[in-house]
This record gives C-alpha cells, sequence and structure tokens, in this order.
C-alpha cells in the first residue's frame, strides 16, 4: 500500500505532465461548448485533461473512487466519500483558459474517509504548484508558505466576483455590498482554486462565492487547514463536498467576523 508521501509525489508527476500538455494544447484552435448556460464553458482540453487523470489513477490505484467536473468517470457519479477518493477539476477557470490562455489552475485533492489527505492547485502559465500533505504544512513549489498574518477587516483584500454584487438572484447581496465596502479592496480572479491557494499564500485575506463545487475548492480546504485558515458555508457550518455550497474563506479571525457580522451566524 502506498502511503501519503508517495501519492502526494505521484499526484503531482501527473499535474505537471497535464500541465504540460495544456499548454501544448493552447498552441491549436480550441473547441468550446456550453454547459448549463452560455457562460459555463467547456473545452475539449478540460474533457482530455480529467480523463488523463482517470486513467492513470485507476490503473495505479483501481481501488481509489474519483470525482470530476466533466463526468469522465466510468463509475458513475459518487455520493460519498468513504474509502479514498480524487476530486479533479482539470481546468479550474475555463473562462479564463478561453479568453485569456492565463489565470486557470488543474486542481487536484486526494481524501480518506471525507478527510482531506493532499491538496494540489497548479497555476498551469504561471508555473506555481501549490501543495499540502496533511500535517505537513502547505507548500509554493516546494518552499513552505510562511504563516498568514491576520489584518483588519478595514486592512483586508478579499476575492469575490463583483457580478454577485449586482445580480438580484441571491439573498446575499445586499451583506455583500456591505461587506465589500467596509474592506480595504477587492480582487477577482476567476478561478476559485487560485484564489483559495491565495488566501494560502497571504496573498489574499478572504475569498467569497455563492455557489461552488467541491472540485472548485476541495484541493484548497487541503492548503487551508495546514496554515491555520478556515473556510465554511455562509452560516459558518462544513463544507460537505459533496454538493454545490456557496463559500467562505479567511484568516481566522476575518473569517469569523465576516461569517458573524455580514452574512450568517455566530461562529
Amino acid at each position: 500500500m502506498s502511503t501519503w508521501m508517495e501519492i502526494e509525489e505521484i499526484a503531482k508527476q501527473w499535474t505537471i505532465e497535464a500541465g504540460e500538455r495544456i499548454k501544448e494544447a493552447l498552441k491549436n484552435p480550441i473547441k468550446v461548448e456550453s454547459k448549463s448556460n452560455v457562460n459555463d464553458l467547456v473545452t475539449e482540453v478540460d474533457k482530455a485533461t480529467e480523463q488523463f487523470f482517470y486513467q492513470n489513477i485507476k490503473k495505479t490505484f483501481p481501488d481509489h473512487g474519483f470525482l470530476g467536473e466533466e463526468g469522465v468517470s466510468e463509475d458513475g457519479d459518487i455520493n460519498t466519500l468513504e474509502g479514498t477518493v480524487w476530486i479533479i477539476d482539470p481546468i479550474d477557470g475555463t473562462m479564463n483558459f478561453v479568453h485569456q490562455k492565463y489565470n486557470f489552475a488543474i486542481s487536484v485533492a486526494v481524501y480518506h474517509n471525507g478527510v482531506g489527505q493532499i491538496g494540489l492547485v497548479y497555476d498551469v502559465m504561471s508555473d506555481e504548484l501549490f501543495s499540502a500533505r496533511k500535517d505537513h504544512g502547505a507548500y509554493l513549489n516546494g518552499v513552505e508558505l510562511a504563516p498568514v498574518r491576520e489584518r483588519a477587516l478595514a486592512e483586508s483584500i478579499i476575492a469575490v466576483n463583483s457580478k454577485w454584487l449586482v445580480e438580484n438572484k441571491h439573498p446575499y447581496q445586499n451583506p455583500l455590498s456591505a461587506l465589500v465596502r467596509d474592506v480595504r479592496s477587492i480582487r477577482s480572479y476567476g478561478a476559485a482554486a487560485i484564489e483559495i491557494a491565495y488566501v494560502a499564500a497571504d496573498r489574499l485575506d478572504g475569498y467569497i462565492s455563492v455557489k461552488l463545487s467541491p472540485w472548485d475548492y476541495a484541493a484548497g480546504l487541503v492548503l487551508l487547514h495546514e496554515v491555520g485558515c478556515k473556510a465554511s458555508s455562509f452560516t459558518g457550518d462544513p463544507l460537505t463536498l459533496l454538493d454545490a455550497e456557496s463559500v467562505i474563506v479567511g484568516k481566522p479571525q476575518l473569517h469569523k467576523e465576516m461569517v458573524s457580522t455580514y452574512l450568517g451566524e455566530e461562529v
């Protein structure tokens, strides 16, 4: 049986190789399709990258489960995190991939009985690999991340999609607008995995999204755990990793303040 350290090293090798395949694919025209709506994009590269991971995982670890965004798994939908499960987003930030050819990431997480063991977020074009193994710290390209620094809310920079502030489709429009008013500034990179990794790396103080799927944040949760940051639903409840959820991420005190003062209940 492989150790978690061995599995992490194998996962890193696959991730770097997948990144090289994506860079090569960008040299040619990319076929783009829509999924649930016109802005929910998928490309042949997304599907090919997920297939690359699925085939490697099933060949190397046939008893491991697989949960991916593009549904290439032949095992059907997973509704449990029992055993060892890989959670893959082959290209997080597909809109950036299509429009900018930048600011997109491969997100790879390995969970065992619901507990995150390995988290990798690879910003392909910047060649930045954020990695973490449970209880062994978080790293950027092999260099351990420094402890995050708490900042007052008024001095904090958070990432949030500004469309959530103007679209009257959810009950959080006003609370989010109030929070954005009170922080120092906001950013939006268009890739949840990168934005969560940036919180772990102290490049951002917080990150908020009204609706994310498990593969968007599964790897990031492992990174956050290793640096002492927090992630939850808007009401402060733990994330289930099996359903789409509203997600709030931050340094411990900032996370508590954002949830209790603006978005949810006391935590």
